[in-house]
């Protein structure tokens, strides 16, 4: 019988004899006895969900209530702990909800930046190398001499900018500063949102040289990690020098684009950001030296526990590397399990688990919880969670590892295929949502690429830092570098095979959610019913494929108008458009070339769903829908007679009866969405879409009374 603090002796304790359905039960909670604190992790992120997901910011006072709910459920546990639990999952949901809203309360407001030049001004806590130039972010900048602003600013430098700044120097320069940008589309990724988190305040360009000073307060790590870029990439010049500098630091901004296409595109993408497959190389190699050098040393080897001292030098040197690049969430996550994982060995537990996965969850997510809402996080956690699950599934079913060196190597070769395609399938969903694309030969190019990198390129890579002090990195580096080039050669063949990157429209994030419930449902479980999982995933994927993107597409600065019908989509771009909005809006249609232009004067396109004449062109995805009128130049002045919907980059000021998206529309409102349904128009602007919150700018107004209007975008065709 299990211990009645726990859920299955709650569940399966009866009063009489147990008939079927209790006997069921009992053997359901024992089966499923270490699954239940687990939940308490997904509880925790769905209520993070749900503060992001509110349509206007909640009172502060609302964090108050998850004290008291943690503190009946952990009341309430010691007596009936399946009713336990469940309280249990509504306050780690109170919980999260409490911590996003106190991470969000004890934020900087966003920073209100002014249009024209301005000479920034501050320390530089960070320098990104580029493919061409550098980027340097600054702490506290000040603006044209004002007094320090609280959050971070990131300026490019010239391409010519002789300056070589480092972290801690003090730098001065004239710039063109922006503020974080709108979402490309409603429902988009919220750039603003993400900078609100982070601390950066806006980012621009210089349009002058910078004026360096050594400044004595150098940040350590920032220092070092920027020493150790420079003078990787000094003895590995190009691609292979940036690739090589990345898997050390952290820090990609140097790979050239061209590269890093190709490294996604063939599924190689993951090896560029440092996460669980490194930390685990990095503390690996480090525990196999230390415990060689204890026991090479006799004093040494009979005095102190070789294995337990190893594992927590490996963990020190774990650590420093994840500070060293930069702490991001795969690492926040990694290394977190390694350190459970290296009390586990210390304790003679079993090393990793899916309780162990679960407690990094919380961690990160009360650290950090805008994390839930990234790329990093889903797919970090996802593809974990599959792996453990998978081999869990798999171990008892595999034949014992022989110790012939054929069935050695055909076992290891197996789990890293196993490995690989586990991983796959885990992040496929969520890298639809976020990239719009599928790799269909990331398996093959990971059976070659992750032996490279755990054999030859990580190891060389540490070894090449510790000999950095006494100036022989290079002897390190060159192997290193030879492997970089065989990965970066691998990927490059395996992206030109036909098919290997696929577009595929973005799933929404209503039915990623369910998608990623159905993937805990399945993995967290251990008993048969873990199998409802799967028609949960396929429920979220007919959901988001019932979803049609929209029909009619405005930017926030209607410079660029997109206009669907069927599987066709033509774009007007007015001079000045965003290249960032328009690559967004190819992955929110699925398209992978350029989109064609509308007719600059007469034409039907599309079977007759758009038809364009002098000045207007108009819409109708469907014979028995609404139709859309986009005016354009100088239209005549019938052009929306009869039309339900008109669309203008311009104001059009009353011109019309219909319903109105124009220049001033996405002025005061941002981008709007726009569905041409048979029931009618459907209208959505990113203010719509992302409600009253800290992050979102609020709307604009004229800058002076003279000046009633916002300014409008040119008309010039490009």
């Amino acid at each position: 019988m299990p211990p009645p603090s726990s859920p299955a002796a709650a569940i399966a304790a009866p009063a009489s004899e147990p008939g079927p359905a209790a006997r069921w039960l009992h053997g359901l909670a024992e089966a499923e006895r270490s699954r239940f604190a687990p939940w308490l992790a997904v509880a925790l992120g769905a209520g993070v969900l749900l503060y992001f997901a509110l349509p206007t910011e909640p009172p502060a006072g609302a964090a108050w209530i998850a004290p008291p709910l943690v503190l009946l459920a952990a009341l309430v546990g010691m007596r009936r702990a399946a009713a336990g639990w469940a309280l249990g999952l509504a306050a780690a949901a109170a919980l999260g909800f409490a911590a996003a809203l106190w991470h969000a309360g004890r934020q900087p407001a966003p920073l209100d930046l002014g249009r024209g030049a301005t000479v920034v001004s501050g320390r530089v806590s960070d320098v990104d190398l580029l493919p061409e130039g550098r980027r340097v972010t600054i702490a506290r900048p000040r603006l044209d001499n004002g007094d320090p602003l609280p959050r971070r600013l990131r300026i490019r430098l010239r391409n010519e900018d002789p300056a070589r700044p480092a972290p801690g120097d003090l730098l001065s320069v004239r710039a063109l500063v922006r503020a974080p940008v709108a979402p490309a589309y409603p429902g988009g990724w919220d750039f603003q949102r993400a900078a609100f988190f982070s601390g950066l305040g806006g980012s621009g360009f210089a349009i002058g040289r910078a004026s360096v000073e050594p400044g004595a307060d150098v940040a350590p790590l920032a220092g070092l990690r920027a020493a150790i870029e420079a003078r990787t990439t000094a003895a590995l010049p190009g691609a292979a020098g940036a690739i090589a500098a990345a898997l050390l630091t952290g820090g990609q901004s140097a790979i050239p684009a061209a590269d890093l296409a190709a490294m996604r595109d063939s599924g190689l993408a993951h090896l560029l950001s440092v996460s669980g497959l490194h930390i685990a190389i990095v503390m690996g190699v480090s525990f196999a030296v230390l415990r060689f050098a204890l026991a090479a040393v006799p004093p040494l080897a009979l005095r102190l526990p070789g294995k337990p001292v190893a594992a927590v030098g490996a963990l020190l040197v774990g650590g420093f590397y994840m500070l060293l690049t930069g702490a991001g969430v795969p690492m926040q996550r990694s290394f977190a399990m390694a350190a459970l994982a290296t009390l586990a060995l210390l304790t003679g537990r079993r090393a990793i688990s899916m309780r162990g996965l679960a407690l990094a969850a919380v961690l990160v997510l009360l650290l950090q919880p805008a994390a839930v809402l990234g790329a990093s996080f889903q797919m970090s956690f996802a593809a974990v969670m599959a792996i453990i699950a998978g081999w869990e599934w798999l171990r008892p079913r595999l034949p014992a590892p022989e110790k012939r060196w054929r069935r050695r190597i055909a076992f290891m070769v197996f789990g890293t295929v196993a490995t690989s395609v586990l991983a796959g399938l885990a992040t496929t969903p969520f890298g639809l949502h976020h990239f719009g694309r599928l790799q269909l030969y990331g398996v093959a190019a990971n059976a070659l690429a992750v032996p490279l990198t755990s054999a030859l390129i990580m190891p060389a890579g540490m070894a090449a830092v510790a000999l950095m002090p006494f100036g022989l990195e290079g002897l390190a580096l060159a192997p290193m570098g030879w492997g970089v080039e065989a990965v970066l050669a691998v990927a490059r063949t395996v992206a030109a095979w036909p098919g290997a990157a696929v577009p595929a429209p973005p799933i929404p994030a209503a039915a990623l959610c369910v998608v990623a419930f159905g993937m805990a449902w399945l993995c967290l479980w251990r008993s048969r019913w873990r199998l409802l999982g799967v028609p949960l995933i396929a429920a979220g994927f007919l959901i988001g494929a019932a979803q049609r993107p929209p029909d009619i597409l405005v930017s926030s600065d209607a410079r660029l108008i997109a206009v669907r019908a069927g599987d066709e989509v033509f774009l007007q771009r007015l001079s000045g458009a965003s290249a960032l909005t328009r690559d967004v809006w190819l992955r929110l249609y699925a398209k992978e070339a350029a989109l064609p232009p509308l007719p600059p004067r007469s034409g039907r396109l599309a079977g007759g769903a758009i038809a364009c004449e002098d000045g207007f062109c108009t819409v109708r995805p469907s014979p028995n829908g609404p139709t859309a009128v986009l005016l354009r130049g100088d239209p005549p002045k019938d052009a929306c007679a009869g039309a339900a919907l008109v669309v203008s980059a311009e104001p059009v000021r009353g011109r019309c009866a219909a319903r109105v998206v124009d220049r001033f529309s996405v002025w005061r409102d941002g981008a709007h969405a726009i569905w041409l349904e048979p029931s009618g128009v459907r209208v959505l602007s990113d203010r719509e879409a992302r409600g009253v919150r800290p992050w979102v700018p609020p709307i604009p107004r004229p800058r002076n009374a003279s000046n009633r209007e916002a300014p409008q975008a040119s008309p010039v065709q490009e």
